[in-house]
């Protein structure tokens, strides 16, 4: 069946902490002006040189908050940046803190005003996780209601605050809290059938109790920042349904430092917009390969270097030429 290509429907997807890895951003900088304007301007911005933090790492400082947060919220925009304007999403979508990359990409947040949130995001979190021994960790293979009897148990148990943090995927959900309590819920989640706990390499507990120091101190930022409405659909993370007013987007931007990330939620929500095609921005695949799990999801990819904006380039070209395209 033939469909106009003028009707292609392409989505976008940023990812959030856990997608950075030294030498992110460098190359697609090099290849394009748009990308190597967006690394300048985070440097006046930020005031200093987050480029040379992505080139260079170490990998220990690009996992820390403070500047794992700047460092993926840049790369992931001049990724998106650099594809041009042949991208013409209808709807975006980010993990986490990778919402601010969306509501940039829709005009809700002027790069500036998105990049000096996320700052200051990540420095009220990396206090906070100085203020305590915090972890994550993704417990694979249990349904949503055993795995938050897991974490009542480690609760119950005295051994610190847990809580379920991120839904992932059917089979895939992050919890977070105090470290014993973390390491306690998940014995328990294997003991209840878990096929596995992975520890999460991250500097602190996102999406946890033990951020609410870093969720008051980055409200007033929140609160005087300039958004505006999108100019097309972006989908929060927090309760997985599109924005519809500026108010909105300021309270679930505060909420998202401790609230549970309903991701895939937020990917079913993508789908039912019945996209041709998913673009998932960001240095490593973290979200596109997700999508493989939601039923009559389309194809989803990821662009992370400049080669894959060449190649997405070109089939975003293709795909927008006056011919007709099969669908």
């Amino acid at each position: 069946m033939a469909k106009s290509a003028a009707n292609v429907r392409v989505g976008v997807i940023f990812p959030g902490q856990g997608s950075q890895v030294v030498g992110m951003g460098n190359d697609v900088a090099r290849a394009y002006p748009a990308a190597a304007q967006t690394f300048a301007a985070a440097k006046t911005i930020l005031g200093y040189d987050l480029r040379a933090v992505c080139e260079h790492g170490p990998q220990e400082k690009l996992t820390e908050t403070r500047y794992a947060q700047p460092a993926i919220f840049v790369t992931n925009v001049a990724l998106a940046k650099a594809a041009g304007d042949a991208l013409d999403p209808v709807v975006s979508a980010g993990h986490s803190f990778g919402e601010y990359c969306s509501l940039t990409l829709a005009g809700a947040l002027s790069f500036e005003t998105a990049l000096t949130l996320v700052n200051e995001r990540g420095l009220a979190m990396h206090r906070a996780a100085t203020q305590s021994s915090g972890a994550m960790a993704a417990v694979l293979g249990l349904a949503p209601d055993a795995l938050r009897a897991a974490v009542a148990r480690a609760v119950e148990s005295g051994a610190g605050r847990v809580q379920l943090a991120n839904f992932n995927a059917p089979g895939q959900i992050v919890i977070s809290g105090d470290a014993d309590a973390v390491r306690i819920a998940g014995e328990y989640a294997m003991e209840a059938g878990a096929k596995r706990v992975v520890p999460l390499n991250v500097s602190g507990a996102w999406h946890s109790t033990l951020m609410n120091p870093a969720r008051d101190e980055f409200a007033p930022h929140v609160a005087a920042a300039t958004v505006l409405p999108p100019r097309f659909t972006v989908i929060s993370n927090v309760d997985a349904t599109p924005y519809t007013d500026v108010e909105q987007i300021k309270t679930n931007l505060v909420r998202s430092v401790t609230d549970e990330v309903l991701w895939h939620d937020t990917a079913v929500a993508l789908v039912a917009m019945q996209l041709d095609l998913i673009v998932e921005f960001g240095a490593t695949p973290v979200l596109a390969p997700m999508f493989r799990r939601v039923e009559g999801a389309p194809k989803a990819i990821t662009v992370s270097d400049a080669a894959g904006i060449e190649k997405l380039r070109a089939q975003l070209a293709a795909s927008r030429s006056p011919e007709l395209v099969e669908g």
